[in-house]
Protein backbone atom coordinates (compact mmCIF):
# COMPACT_ATOMS: atom_id res chain seq x y z
CA UNK A 1 0.00 0.00 0.00
CA UNK A 2 0.97 3.61 -1.01
CA UNK A 3 2.30 5.77 1.59
CA UNK A 4 0.77 9.32 0.50
CA UNK A 5 2.72 12.63 1.47
CA UNK A 6 0.97 16.14 0.68
CA UNK A 7 2.73 19.62 0.10
CA UNK A 8 -0.66 22.22 -0.11
CA UNK A 9 -2.77 24.69 1.80
CA UNK A 10 -4.83 22.72 4.43
CA UNK A 11 -7.11 23.45 7.25
CA UNK A 12 -7.31 24.89 9.12
CA UNK A 13 -6.79 27.05 6.34
CA UNK A 14 -9.80 27.67 4.18
CA UNK A 15 -9.46 28.26 0.65
CA UNK A 16 -10.27 25.50 -2.42
CA UNK A 17 -6.75 24.10 -2.21
CA UNK A 18 -7.41 23.40 1.32
CA UNK A 19 -10.17 21.79 0.82
CA UNK A 20 -9.27 20.10 -2.23
CA UNK A 21 -6.32 18.22 -0.23
CA UNK A 22 -8.06 17.68 2.52
CA UNK A 23 -10.78 15.64 0.43
CA UNK A 24 -8.53 13.75 -1.46
CA UNK A 25 -6.18 13.19 1.35
CA UNK A 26 -9.17 11.41 3.89
CA UNK A 27 -10.19 9.45 0.39
CA UNK A 28 -6.35 8.01 0.63
CA UNK A 29 -5.82 7.29 4.08
CA UNK A 30 -7.16 3.86 3.66
CA UNK A 31 -7.02 1.28 6.46
CA UNK A 32 -3.50 -0.76 6.77
CA UNK A 33 -1.38 2.43 5.04
CA UNK A 34 0.73 5.09 7.07
CA UNK A 35 -1.06 7.84 8.38
CA UNK A 36 -0.56 10.63 5.26
CA UNK A 37 1.46 13.20 5.88
CA UNK A 38 0.43 16.71 6.00
CA UNK A 39 2.80 19.53 4.96
CA UNK A 40 1.44 22.86 4.94
CA UNK A 41 1.94 26.00 2.67
CA UNK A 42 1.69 29.01 4.68
CA UNK A 43 2.75 32.32 4.96
CA UNK A 44 3.97 32.90 8.71
CA UNK A 45 3.74 30.44 11.53
CA UNK A 46 0.86 28.70 12.56
CA UNK A 47 0.31 28.23 16.36
CA UNK A 48 -3.42 26.90 15.78
CA UNK A 49 -4.28 22.84 16.28
CA UNK A 50 -3.49 20.32 14.16
CA UNK A 51 -6.06 19.58 11.37
CA UNK A 52 -7.06 15.77 11.01
CA UNK A 53 -7.85 13.97 8.36
CA UNK A 54 -11.39 12.03 8.65
CA UNK A 55 -10.74 8.65 10.43
CA UNK A 56 -6.96 9.08 10.40
CA UNK A 57 -4.76 11.85 12.33
CA UNK A 58 -1.88 12.56 9.68
CA UNK A 59 1.34 14.26 11.28
CA UNK A 60 1.90 17.61 10.10
CA UNK A 61 4.63 19.84 9.25
CA UNK A 62 4.59 23.44 7.80
CA UNK A 63 6.57 24.75 4.66
CA UNK A 64 6.55 29.15 5.62
CA UNK A 65 7.26 31.31 3.10
CA UNK A 66 10.76 32.73 2.84
CA UNK A 67 12.22 30.09 5.64
CA UNK A 68 14.28 27.90 4.38
CA UNK A 69 15.13 25.89 7.81
CA UNK A 70 11.32 24.97 7.04
CA UNK A 71 11.89 24.20 3.49
CA UNK A 72 14.25 21.18 4.74
CA UNK A 73 12.08 19.89 7.18
CA UNK A 74 9.59 20.05 4.64
CA UNK A 75 11.69 17.99 2.36
CA UNK A 76 12.86 15.29 5.11
CA UNK A 77 8.74 14.85 5.49
CA UNK A 78 8.05 14.34 2.40
CA UNK A 79 10.63 12.05 1.84
CA UNK A 80 9.37 9.73 4.04
CA UNK A 81 6.64 8.98 1.77
CA UNK A 82 6.44 6.72 -1.27
CA UNK A 83 4.56 9.56 -3.53
CA UNK A 84 4.52 13.34 -2.76
CA UNK A 85 0.92 14.54 -3.90
CA UNK A 86 1.94 18.53 -4.57
CA UNK A 87 -0.41 20.95 -5.22
CA UNK A 88 0.71 24.05 -7.91
CA UNK A 89 -1.08 27.44 -7.84
CA UNK A 90 1.21 30.44 -8.57
CA UNK A 91 -0.12 32.04 -5.05
CA UNK A 92 0.50 29.89 -2.06
CA UNK A 93 4.28 29.64 -1.87
CA UNK A 94 7.00 31.49 -1.37
CA UNK A 95 8.87 33.99 -3.91
CA UNK A 96 7.60 35.87 -7.06
CA UNK A 97 4.97 33.57 -8.74
CA UNK A 98 5.67 31.01 -6.05
CA UNK A 99 9.18 30.10 -7.30
CA UNK A 100 10.43 29.14 -3.82
CA UNK A 101 8.52 25.60 -4.90
CA UNK A 102 11.19 24.65 -7.54
CA UNK A 103 14.54 24.24 -5.15
CA UNK A 104 11.83 21.89 -2.66
CA UNK A 105 11.00 19.94 -5.74
CA UNK A 106 14.96 20.15 -6.82
CA UNK A 107 15.55 18.56 -3.39
CA UNK A 108 12.80 15.89 -3.15
CA UNK A 109 14.01 12.40 -3.51
CA UNK A 110 10.51 11.27 -3.44
CA UNK A 111 8.50 11.33 -6.58
CA UNK A 112 5.87 13.83 -7.16
CA UNK A 113 2.55 13.93 -8.63
CA UNK A 114 2.31 17.83 -9.37
CA UNK A 115 -1.43 18.72 -9.22
CA UNK A 116 -1.53 22.21 -11.72
CA UNK A 117 -4.72 23.97 -10.53
CA UNK A 118 -4.16 26.89 -13.01
CA UNK A 119 -3.22 26.70 -16.59
CA UNK A 120 -2.25 30.49 -18.29
CA UNK A 121 -2.84 30.41 -22.03
CA UNK A 122 -0.96 33.68 -21.44
CA UNK A 123 1.07 33.40 -18.91
CA UNK A 124 4.04 36.07 -18.52
CA UNK A 125 7.26 34.94 -18.99
CA UNK A 126 8.20 34.09 -15.19
CA UNK A 127 5.08 32.10 -14.85
CA UNK A 128 6.01 29.88 -17.96
CA UNK A 129 9.49 29.26 -16.33
CA UNK A 130 8.24 28.26 -12.96
CA UNK A 131 5.36 26.16 -14.66
CA UNK A 132 7.58 24.66 -16.92
CA UNK A 133 10.47 23.67 -13.99
CA UNK A 134 7.85 22.62 -11.90
CA UNK A 135 6.11 19.70 -14.74
CA UNK A 136 10.20 19.20 -15.51
CA UNK A 137 10.75 18.11 -11.46
CA UNK A 138 7.39 16.57 -11.42
CA UNK A 139 7.07 12.62 -12.14
CA UNK A 140 3.73 12.56 -13.03
CA UNK A 141 1.69 16.21 -13.80
CA UNK A 142 -1.97 15.99 -13.25
CA UNK A 143 -5.01 18.63 -14.74
CA UNK A 144 -8.14 18.57 -14.46
CA UNK A 145 -9.85 19.10 -17.87
CA UNK A 146 -8.91 18.60 -21.05
CA UNK A 147 -8.91 22.10 -21.88
CA UNK A 148 -5.72 22.16 -19.29
CA UNK A 149 -3.81 19.53 -20.97
CA UNK A 150 -4.34 21.11 -24.22
CA UNK A 151 -2.99 24.07 -22.97
CA UNK A 152 0.28 22.81 -21.96
CA UNK A 153 0.58 20.76 -24.94
CA UNK A 154 0.39 24.33 -26.90
CA UNK A 155 1.95 26.36 -25.00
CA UNK A 156 4.53 24.98 -22.92
CA UNK A 157 7.19 22.96 -23.33
CA UNK A 158 5.76 19.78 -20.90
CA UNK A 159 6.54 16.28 -21.78
CA UNK A 160 2.82 15.16 -23.02
CA UNK A 161 3.20 11.86 -22.11
CA UNK A 162 4.00 12.75 -18.11
CA UNK A 163 0.21 14.78 -18.58
CA UNK A 164 -2.77 13.15 -17.01
CA UNK A 165 -6.15 14.41 -16.64
CA UNK A 166 -8.00 13.54 -13.36
CA UNK A 167 -11.56 15.23 -12.56
CA UNK A 168 -12.11 17.39 -9.59
CA UNK A 169 -13.96 15.08 -7.22
CA UNK A 170 -17.11 15.97 -5.80
CA UNK A 171 -18.43 14.80 -2.12
CA UNK A 172 -20.45 11.68 -2.44
CA UNK A 173 -23.97 12.51 -2.93
CA UNK A 174 -25.70 12.52 0.77
CA UNK A 175 -29.52 13.11 1.42
CA UNK A 176 -30.21 16.86 2.64
CA UNK A 177 -33.09 17.96 4.26
CA UNK A 178 -34.15 21.34 2.55
CA UNK A 179 -36.84 23.65 3.14
CA UNK A 180 -39.12 23.93 0.70
CA UNK A 181 -39.04 27.92 -0.14
CA UNK A 182 -42.47 29.61 -1.92
CA UNK A 183 -42.73 32.93 -3.44
CA UNK A 184 -39.35 32.97 -4.55
CA UNK A 185 -36.52 31.59 -7.12
CA UNK A 186 -33.41 31.24 -5.40
CA UNK A 187 -30.03 32.25 -7.41
CA UNK A 188 -26.67 30.97 -4.99
CA UNK A 189 -22.86 32.13 -5.12
CA UNK A 190 -20.84 30.81 -2.78
CA UNK A 191 -17.13 30.25 -2.35
CA UNK A 192 -14.31 32.35 -0.67
CA UNK A 193 -15.27 36.05 -1.86
CA UNK A 194 -12.32 38.21 -3.28
CA UNK A 195 -12.15 40.59 -6.08
CA UNK A 196 -12.01 38.61 -9.72
CA UNK A 197 -14.92 36.56 -7.76
CA UNK A 198 -17.17 39.25 -10.57
CA UNK A 199 -19.96 39.75 -7.68
CA UNK A 200 -20.42 43.09 -8.79
CA UNK A 201 -21.60 41.98 -12.25
CA UNK A 202 -23.67 38.92 -10.51
CA UNK A 203 -25.25 41.27 -8.49
CA UNK A 204 -26.37 44.09 -11.59
CA UNK A 205 -27.68 41.26 -13.00
CA UNK A 206 -29.92 40.48 -10.37
CA UNK A 207 -31.04 44.49 -10.44
CA UNK A 208 -32.16 43.26 -13.88
CA UNK A 209 -34.43 40.92 -12.81
CA UNK A 210 -37.19 42.50 -10.76
CA UNK A 211 -39.74 41.86 -12.92
CA UNK A 212 -39.64 37.72 -12.69
CA UNK A 213 -42.59 36.23 -11.38
CA UNK A 214 -41.71 34.76 -8.85
CA UNK A 215 -39.32 37.03 -7.86
CA UNK A 216 -35.88 36.13 -7.23
CA UNK A 217 -33.53 36.31 -4.13
CA UNK A 218 -29.94 36.23 -4.57
CA UNK A 219 -27.73 34.89 -2.04
CA UNK A 220 -23.80 35.26 -1.70
CA UNK A 221 -22.54 32.81 0.68
CA UNK A 222 -18.85 32.95 2.00
CA UNK A 223 -16.16 34.22 4.10
CA UNK A 224 -13.68 36.90 2.26
CA UNK A 225 -10.51 35.18 1.54
CA UNK A 226 -7.54 35.18 4.27
CA UNK A 227 -5.46 36.68 2.07
CA UNK A 228 -7.15 39.67 1.17
CA UNK A 229 -8.51 39.90 4.75
CA UNK A 230 -4.80 40.08 5.39
CA UNK A 231 -4.27 42.81 2.99
CA UNK A 232 -7.60 44.68 2.60
CA UNK A 233 -9.27 43.81 5.37
CA UNK A 234 -13.33 43.82 4.14
CA UNK A 235 -13.38 46.10 1.63
CA UNK A 236 -14.77 44.69 -1.23
CA UNK A 237 -17.31 42.94 1.10
CA UNK A 238 -18.27 46.39 2.08
CA UNK A 239 -17.89 47.90 -1.64
CA UNK A 240 -20.28 44.90 -2.94
CA UNK A 241 -23.06 45.79 0.41
CA UNK A 242 -22.60 49.64 -0.74
CA UNK A 243 -23.82 48.49 -4.22
CA UNK A 244 -26.55 46.37 -3.32
CA UNK A 245 -27.98 49.75 -1.45
CA UNK A 246 -27.47 51.83 -4.25
CA UNK A 247 -29.64 49.26 -6.94
CA UNK A 248 -31.91 49.23 -3.90
CA UNK A 249 -31.64 45.45 -3.75
CA UNK A 250 -31.74 45.15 0.12
CA UNK A 251 -34.72 43.25 0.01
CA UNK A 252 -33.48 40.55 -2.42
CA UNK A 253 -29.37 40.45 -1.86
CA UNK A 254 -27.63 38.98 0.99
CA UNK A 255 -23.93 38.60 1.76
CA UNK A 256 -23.74 35.96 3.99
CA UNK A 257 -20.96 35.31 5.41
CA UNK A 258 -21.23 32.42 8.24
CA UNK A 259 -18.90 29.49 7.73
CA UNK A 260 -20.89 26.53 6.53
CA UNK A 261 -19.65 22.97 7.31
CA UNK A 262 -20.28 20.33 4.46
CA UNK A 263 -23.35 19.45 5.29
CA UNK A 264 -24.77 22.67 5.48
CA UNK A 265 -23.23 23.18 2.66
CA UNK A 266 -24.73 21.02 0.77
CA UNK A 267 -28.36 21.44 1.81
CA UNK A 268 -27.61 25.35 0.79
CA UNK A 269 -26.99 23.91 -2.82
CA UNK A 270 -29.56 21.26 -2.53
CA UNK A 271 -32.37 24.54 -2.41
CA UNK A 272 -30.59 26.61 -5.37
CA UNK A 273 -32.76 27.40 -8.25
CA UNK A 274 -29.59 28.25 -10.22
CA UNK A 275 -25.79 28.60 -9.47
CA UNK A 276 -24.21 32.06 -10.33
CA UNK A 277 -20.65 32.42 -11.22
CA UNK A 278 -19.75 35.75 -12.78
CA UNK A 279 -16.34 35.24 -12.15
CA UNK A 280 -14.03 37.54 -14.13
CA UNK A 281 -11.26 34.99 -15.07
CA UNK A 282 -10.40 34.02 -18.67
CA UNK A 283 -8.11 31.79 -17.47
CA UNK A 284 -9.66 29.74 -14.86
CA UNK A 285 -8.71 25.69 -15.24
CA UNK A 286 -10.23 24.54 -12.25
CA UNK A 287 -13.42 25.87 -10.17
CA UNK A 288 -14.15 23.14 -7.50
CA UNK A 289 -17.56 25.02 -6.58
CA UNK A 290 -18.47 24.79 -10.59
CA UNK A 291 -17.88 21.14 -10.17
CA UNK A 292 -20.00 20.37 -6.96
CA UNK A 293 -22.91 22.27 -8.61
CA UNK A 294 -23.19 20.70 -11.34
CA UNK A 295 -22.88 17.13 -9.07
CA UNK A 296 -25.55 18.62 -7.76
CA UNK A 297 -27.77 18.99 -10.44
CA UNK A 298 -28.17 22.66 -9.98
CA UNK A 299 -28.24 24.81 -13.25
CA UNK A 300 -25.22 27.10 -13.33
CA UNK A 301 -24.73 30.21 -15.20
CA UNK A 302 -20.70 30.99 -15.68
CA UNK A 303 -19.16 33.17 -17.40
CA UNK A 304 -16.58 31.37 -20.12
CA UNK A 305 -13.78 30.87 -18.21
CA UNK A 306 -12.25 27.41 -19.62
CA UNK A 307 -13.80 24.67 -16.81
CA UNK A 308 -17.30 26.35 -17.37
CA UNK A 309 -16.89 26.17 -21.42
CA UNK A 310 -16.08 22.69 -21.01
CA UNK A 311 -18.21 21.61 -18.41
CA UNK A 312 -21.33 23.23 -19.38
CA UNK A 313 -21.22 22.51 -22.92
CA UNK A 314 -22.59 19.15 -22.46
CA UNK A 315 -25.58 21.04 -21.11
CA UNK A 316 -25.91 21.50 -17.17
CA UNK A 317 -25.82 24.89 -17.74
CA UNK A 318 -25.45 28.47 -19.50
CA UNK A 319 -22.20 30.44 -20.46
CA UNK A 320 -22.73 33.96 -19.97
CA UNK A 321 -20.11 37.06 -21.62
CA UNK A 322 -17.67 38.43 -19.14
CA UNK A 323 -18.58 41.50 -16.86
CA UNK A 324 -22.16 41.70 -18.51
CA UNK A 325 -25.28 41.62 -16.49
CA UNK A 326 -27.36 42.07 -19.43
CA UNK A 327 -26.58 38.39 -20.38
CA UNK A 328 -26.15 37.01 -17.17
CA UNK A 329 -29.64 38.26 -16.21
CA UNK A 330 -31.07 36.78 -19.88
CA UNK A 331 -29.16 33.23 -18.97
CA UNK A 332 -30.86 33.00 -15.77
CA UNK A 333 -34.20 34.09 -17.12
CA UNK A 334 -33.70 30.79 -19.36
CA UNK A 335 -33.63 28.36 -16.73
CA UNK A 336 -36.08 29.99 -14.80
CA UNK A 337 -38.79 30.44 -17.93
CA UNK A 338 -38.30 28.28 -20.51
CA UNK A 339 -40.55 25.15 -19.90
CA UNK A 340 -38.54 21.90 -19.24
CA UNK A 341 -34.92 24.29 -18.98
CA UNK A 342 -34.11 23.69 -15.32
CA UNK A 343 -35.01 19.60 -15.42
CA UNK A 344 -32.68 19.15 -18.65
CA UNK A 345 -29.72 20.55 -16.83
CA UNK A 346 -30.44 18.84 -13.78
CA UNK A 347 -30.09 15.76 -15.48
CA UNK A 348 -27.41 16.55 -17.38
CA UNK A 349 -25.21 17.77 -14.58
CA UNK A 350 -25.72 14.11 -12.95
CA UNK A 351 -25.00 12.12 -16.01
CA UNK A 352 -21.88 14.81 -16.79
CA UNK A 353 -20.22 14.27 -12.91
CA UNK A 354 -21.07 10.98 -12.67
CA UNK A 355 -17.57 9.47 -12.32
CA UNK A 356 -16.56 12.45 -10.12
CA UNK A 357 -17.13 11.24 -6.48
CA UNK A 358 -14.06 11.57 -4.61
CA UNK A 359 -13.40 7.70 -3.96
CA UNK A 360 -13.26 7.18 -7.71
CA UNK A 361 -10.84 10.07 -7.90
CA UNK A 362 -8.80 8.78 -5.45
CA UNK A 363 -9.02 5.72 -7.05
CA UNK A 364 -6.85 7.43 -10.35
CA UNK A 365 -4.33 8.76 -8.04
CA UNK A 366 -3.86 5.54 -6.06
CA UNK A 367 -3.55 3.41 -9.51
CA UNK A 368 -0.85 6.63 -10.83
CA UNK A 369 1.25 6.77 -7.61
CA UNK A 370 1.36 2.46 -7.59
CA UNK A 371 2.67 2.74 -10.93
CA UNK A 372 5.47 5.79 -9.84
CA UNK A 373 6.36 3.27 -6.94
CA UNK A 374 7.16 -0.07 -9.48
CA UNK A 375 8.98 2.03 -11.45
CA UNK A 376 11.14 2.98 -8.57
CA UNK A 377 11.68 0.11 -6.97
Amino acid sequence: MTHFGFLSTYPPTRCGLATFTEALASELATDGVPAPIIVRALDVRDSGPDPAVVGRVPTTTELIARDRVSMRTAVRALDGCDVAIVQHEYGIYGGPDGDEIIPLLRSLATPAIVVLHTVLSEPTPHQRAVLETVCKLAATVVVMTDNAREILNRSYNVKPSKVHVIPHGVPVPRATSVTKRTGSKRILTWGLISPGKGLEWGIRAIAGLRDTVPPVEYVIAGQTHPKVLAHDGERYREALQQLITDLGLGAIVTLDDRYRDATELAELVAGADVVLLPYDSRDQATSGVLIEAVAAGVPVVATGFPHAVELLGRGAGVIARHQDPESMAAAIRTILEAEGAAEQMHQAGLRDTHDFSWPRVADHYRAIAHRMVRVAA
